[in-house]
Parts: structure tokens; C-alpha cells; sequence
């Protein structure tokens, strides 16, 4: 299988030739073993240190692991794992049989996980200790593999009796590689097919040039593996040049952040902006000195330029914001190290052309004026599983709609002005509105519901709901608790809203369709009979 071969990286557009022979495996495990870093530790865990010689071996025991079971090439695997080494064991043991990955977000409801693990036909499910239960109803005790578990499902014991499969698929550049779930308006989620060459191209436009990654780096991702930001900050970036990798399980609190900071001493971090917020509110935020950064990135929603300044100012380096997308599969507009422009999302990334469309599909040659944004570059991805009318919605010829709106200001720097449609990004996570609308119209005491965005105190969109009461229900922050505590107990618990207002009836036009830009009016005025801000 013939290895990558790349120019020498600048911020000028790279010259990355990928083969037409090409696995992603392949190139980001022998790249690193036939450079002598066999020795070097490739990945820090919550359990211990790998090396990159360890995970090759690793990643063969999988593969020959998924060949024993039955799993054929281009046949899929579900990945339910929180970030440990299990993680690139799985996902690049998988690629390396030619098979197909499919992470999916550690986050979510059973019958998320059922649609997903049903919709994909994946042939088996690899799913970490605590999320067993969740798939449990409807996966066969033989189609499951639990990191962290025991007996006969254990990954482990079904690692340690597998027989190496030393060989890699003679895969093509353009073959599908893997697959990233992404929640379309309606909410329900899109398997987007990514190729083989896409992830070494996010490394060569993006981490080499905006980074300045290399083997003497230590990087920590708060943004989960199973996320297209995540995947590049946290395994194809750091693999793309042997830098050491810091995998953390548990949820991403300021204080579990500043523990791996001070810890395992990364010097780039990449964050959101909701974590950012959290961190230099938190009383766990360390000291300049106790760290080594040298470098931070932020991206999944806008940054808002007084959490920038407040960083710089305490720990005396630059959060680059940027924008990304599952379907890009990583950053595509960035702010630079040298160049940062608070409340901007910067300039594009080299490699990638963007261009700003108005409402009649007219490009917008001048600044100041608002369009959606669409990006043209080669990590695009293939399409949507089974998906064609949102395909051909999403992928229009060399260009991918994004459906964020932007404009330029006068220095040619994008600025976000919000997404083109309804639908919500809370910490990082596409949320639907209607989704959540559902559930809290399935409460007793709620007679019709709307929600919204609306900016917290850090500058952050968070779900705000409007909710009209049946008779004999009366509007109190008891009440509000409640509701909030429902929609935690039905869907993911990030997609509840922190703040309810009780109103008599619900703005709608003559059709009846609710009028949600006057709802997102009334929550910048809180003009509601009562509004009520819950905690988490």
C-alpha cells in the first residue's frame, strides 16, 4: 500500500497527493513506525500509555477480530465508545479490514442508538461498560463487544483469543472509509460518508498550517472522538506527525479539563466556546503557570469575543476560532495564531474556497451583506447513506452548502450571523428545536410549546422555551423544574432549555405555523408572563 506523500507545509494552498491506492490506516500507523516512532507513546489514557508500535499491533488483533465474526469489507461496525484507546483500536482496526466505522455520540437515548445501529446495518456493536444497557434491547449477545466489560461480551477477552490479521485492505482514496452521524432540521440523523484520503487532507490543510502540529506535541481534545472535530484534534491530527494524543472518558467539566492540563502538560488544547465559558467561571481554572499551552482552538459554535479576551488575558495564549462541519469533516474557516480577530470566524483555511449565497442562489461579491456560506474542498464528504433528496440539497457539485449564515466585514473577515434554518447549536451540538417541542407537548400540563435560541451571560445560545399551560395549571418556577427534568429524562440531557416562559398563546401566521423570530425577539426582551431560568 503506498504512503502519502505531502509538500512541505505553509499557509499557502498544500500539495497533497494521495494514491489512488490508499488506506487511511495504512498511512497514519506505518508512517509513524517506518519514521522510528515505534517507541514513542502515541495515545494517554485514563488507564495507561500506548505506544505507536502497541497500537499497530492492536489495531491487526481487531481487524483479524472482525474477519473471525464474520464482518465484511465495507460492512459496518457501530462504535459506541467513550474516548479511551479502545477508540483508535476500533476505528482504525476496522479501516485497516477495509471495514466501515460508524461512531456514534456517547450521549444519546436507546432508541437513538436502536435507529442508528438499525439505519447503518451494522453487523456489530462496540460499545463502552456504561452504555451497554442502552443497546441491550435490541442488539444480539452476539453482535455486541463491551469496552470495559466482562465475560463473554468483554472486547478484551475477544481481543486477547483474536488472531492478528497482519495484512491492510488494498483500499481506493475515494472508497468509503467511515461513516459521522449528522441531525439534519427535522432532527433525525444523517450517516455521512466520509472517503479514506479526507482525514490526512484535514491534517495537511488545517493542523499543519494553522498549528504548526508535530512529533514534539502533546494534544488533548475536550471534543469527544466521535465527534469530526474531535476525530481530527484527537487521532488523524496528532497521528498525521507522531504527537501523543490525551483521551479522557468522562464528560468534559472545567474541573476533569484543568485536571488533564495540569496533568499531562498538552501544549495545544482544543475546546467550545460553552467549555471555555465554564472553565473561567470555575474555581478549578488553573494557573498560567501551571500549565503549557501554547496554543487553544474552538470551534462547533461562534466564540464570543469577551470569553477570547478573557482567556488571552489569563493564560496568555490565542484561541483560534474556527467553523467546521461533519460534512467538511473538520475546520474550514479559521482565525490564524498570528492574526486573531476576536468575533470573527477568520479566513479560510488553505485548501478550501468558500463563497457567500443569497436567497435567490446569487454569489455575494461585496462585504457587509449576509448569505449562506458554502465551502468547496476535497474533504467533503461522499454523500448521505440512503439519502438522496438531502444529498443533492447538501452536495451541489464541487460545492457543499453549510447552512450557517456569514457575512465579511471591510478586512475580508467572516463573521457568523446564524444558521439558515430553526435549528440550534448548544454546546457545540445541533439541536432540534422541534425535537424538543415534542416532548414537552407529551407533559401533562403543557398545551402547546415553542423553542428557541436565546444568548446566555457568556454570549452562548442555549434552548428557551415558550409554553402554553392547559387550564387549571399555574406558571411557577416548581413548574418550570418539572418540565425541565422531563425533557432531561426523554432526550439527551444537553438538549433541555434553561429558561421557560409562561405565555397565554403562541405568535403563528394564518396558516398557523409558529412565528419563531418573534419568539427569539421576546427572549432578548423577556416579554413573557413569566420566565423562569433553571440551573443545570
Amino acid at each position: 500500500m503506498p504512503e502519502l506523500s505531502t509538500a512541505d507545509h505553509s499557509c499557502t494552498p498544500p500539495d497533497v497527493t494521495v494514491p489512488e491506492r490508499y488506506n487511511a490506516a495504512f498511512d497514519l500507523l506505518q508512517r509513524n513506525l517506518r519514521a522510528g516512532r515505534g517507541d514513542k507513546v502515541a495515545f494517554i489514557d485514563d488507564q495507561g500509555t500506548y505506544t505507536y508500535a502497541w497500537l499497530e499491533a492492536a489495531t491487526a488483533r481487531f481487524a483479524g477480530l472482525l474477519q473471525a465474526r464474520g464482518v465484511r469489507r465495507e460492512e459496518r461496525v457501530l462504535l459506541c465508545l467513550h474516548d479511551s484507546i479502545d477508540f483508535p483500536v476500533a476505528f482504525l482496526g476496522a479501516i485497516r479490514a477495509g471495514i466501515i466505522p460508524v461512531p456514534v455520540n456517547t450521549l444519546l437515548k436507546s432508541e437513538d442508538y436502536q435507529y442508528m445501529y438499525q439505519y447503518s446495518r451494522a453487523r456489530l456493536a462496540v460499545v463502552s461498560a456504561p452504555l451497554k444497557e442502552a443497546f441491550t434491547p435490541f442488539v444480539e449477545v452476539g453482535d455486541m463487544l463491551v469496552s470495559g466489560g466482562e465475560g463473554d461480551l468483554s472486547l478484551a477477552a475477544a481481543m486477547a483469543s483474536a488472531t492478528p490479521d497482519d495484512t491492510y485492505a488494498d483500499t481506493l482514496a475515494d472508497e468509503a472509509c467511515f461513516w459521522l452521524f449528522s441531525s439534519g432540521s427535522t432532527g433525525m440523523p444523517k450517516g455521512t460518508v466520509h472517503i479514506h484520503a479526507s482525514m490526512i487532507r484535514t491534517a495537511e490543510y488545517y493542523a499543519r498550517p494553522l498549528l504548526d502540529i508535530s512529533e514534539n506535541d502533546v494534544v488533548f481534545s475536550a471534543a469527544k472522538l466521535f465527534f469530526a472535530y474531535g476525530l481530527g484534534n484527537g487521532l488523524s491530527f496528532p497521528m498525521s506527525v507522531g504527537a501523543t494524543a490525551v483521551l479522557m472518558a468522562e464528560r468534559p467539566t472545567p474541573a476533569a479539563v484543568a485536571q488533564r492540563l495540569t496533568e499531562h502538560q498538552p501544549n495545544i488544547f482544543y475546546g467550545v466556546p460553552t467549555l471555555y465559558a465554564g472553565m473561567l467561571a470555575s474555581d478549578t481554572l488553573p494557573a498560567r503557570d501551571a500549565v503549557s499551552l501554547r496554543l487553544c482552538t474552538s470551534a462547533g459554535e461562534a466564540l464570543p469575543p469577551e470569553i477570547s479576551r478573557r482567556w488571552r488575558e489569563h493564560f496568555g495564549v490565542e484561541i483560534l476560532d474556527g467553523i467546521g462541519s461533519t460534512e467538511m469533516l473538520h475546520i474550514f474557516l479559521s482565525n490564524r495564531s498570528d492574526d486573531v480577530q476576536d468575533g470573527t470566524t477568520g479566513l479560510p483555511v488553505p485548501g478550501y474556497e468558500v463563497r457567500l449565497v443569497d436567497d435567490e442562489g446569487r454569489v455575494i461579491e461585496g462585504n457587509g451583506e449576509s448569505g449562506e456560506l458554502h465551502i468547496k474542498g476535497l474533504t467533503s464528504a461522499a454523500f448521505y447513506w440512503n439519502n438522496r433528496t438531502k444529498s443533492r440539497h447538501t452536495f451541489i457539485g464541487e460545492w457543499t452548502r453549510s447552512g450557517d449564515k456569514y457575512s465579511r466585514n471591510e478586512q475580508g473577515y467572516y463573521v457568523y450571523a446564524g444558521r439558515s434554518d430553526d435549528m440550534l447549536k448548544v454546546s457545540g451540538i445541533y439541536v432540534s428545536p422541534i425535537e424538543v417541542e415534542n416532548v414537552l407537548m407529551q407533559h401533562e400540563c403543557v398545551l402547546e410549546a415553542a423553542v428557541v435560541g436565546k444568548e446566555d451571560n457568556d454570549g452562548l445560545i442555549k434552548p428557551a422555551a415558550f409554553v402554553v399551560l392547559k387550564a387549571n395549571f399555574n406558571p411557577d418556577e416548581a413548574l418550570a423544574i418539572d418540565l425541565k427534568a422531563y425533557v432531561k429524562s426523554q432526550l439527551a440531557p444537553y438538549k433541555y432549555p434553561r429558561w421557560f416562559s409562561f405565555v397565554d398563546d403562541l405568535p403563528k401566521t394564518a396558516t398557523g405555523k409558529i412565528q419563531r423570530f418573534r419568539l427569539r425577539t421576546a427572549t432578548a426582551e423577556e416579554d413573557a408572563l413569566l420566565t423562569v431560568e433553571t440551573r443545570s
